[in-house]
């Protein structure tokens, strides 16, 4: 795991960025590199990311799967590219029914294709198989979404997996080493408390900011 301990927050996203990207390089100009950006906060991160490294950049949707009468409880996640990760020490403890979480994955299905559709507009996921997946996102508090993420993406057969966030909890950051293959947090501060605590404007990312920047790393690829 790669971090550098600081109490200086960033100024955005953008600018967290391009510190993130610093610790990146040896990833720079290489062929076999994407990077997911968990959106909807992780997009702005992930695209200055990309441009620095010259990679791809693409989306890496997570939904949790709540369990039936205990929503906020997760008893796994569904990810983009059809990848369902399931938590079999939960169902067995609620006893729950291959039917009870089929009906709640149809729903979070129904919600994941619609912000795929939304931000791809039309466009197909780029390809993770035996490529280095860098997933970005803006911080890691509890991690719960990047640990999901982490899993789900393995099950596409990526060379391997890289964690990359400008700023984390420094025990997130070391319990994520275990799931990837890399985890690099750029600034580990304690005491943490929370993510937007670290950013001087944390305003929330917009489904129009996601699509815009979505577009702009195509453009320049193609270019």
């Amino acid at each position: 795991m790669t971090s550098i301990d600081s109490l200086q927050g960033f100024a955005d996203r953008v600018e967290a960025g391009r510190a993130l990207a610093s610790h990146l390089q040896k990833y720079v100009g290489r062929g076999d590199v994407v990077v997911l950006a968990l959106p909807r906060g992780g997009v702005p991160v992930g695209a200055e990311v990309a441009k620095v490294l010259g990679a791809p950049l693409d989306l890496f949707l997570v939904r949790k799967l709540g369990t039936p009468g205990h929503r906020e409880l997760a008893m796994g996640a569904i990810a983009s590219g059809g990848v369902r990760v399931l938590n079999d020490e939960v169902i067995r403890w609620y006893g729950l029914s291959p039917e009870a979480i089929d009906r709640v994955a149809a729903e979070e299905q129904q919600e994941l294709e619609r912000r795929e559709s939304a931000y791809r507009e039309g466009r197909p996921p780029a390809e993770v198989e035996n490529r280095v997946a860098i997933l970005v996102d803006d911080g890691l508090a509890t991690g719960s979404t990047m640990k999901a993420a982490v899993t789900a993406v393995r099950l596409l057969h990526p060379s391997s997996v890289v964690v990359a966030v400008p700023v984390g909890a420094r025990e997130t950051c070391r319990e994520l080493q275990a799931l990837a293959d890399e985890v690099v947090c750029a600034r580990t501060p304690e005491p943490f408390s929370a993510v937007g605590l670290w950013y001087r404007n944390f305003d929330q990312t917009t489904d129009e900011e996601v699509r815009a920047l979505l577009r702009s790393s195509l453009r320049t690829q193609e270019e």
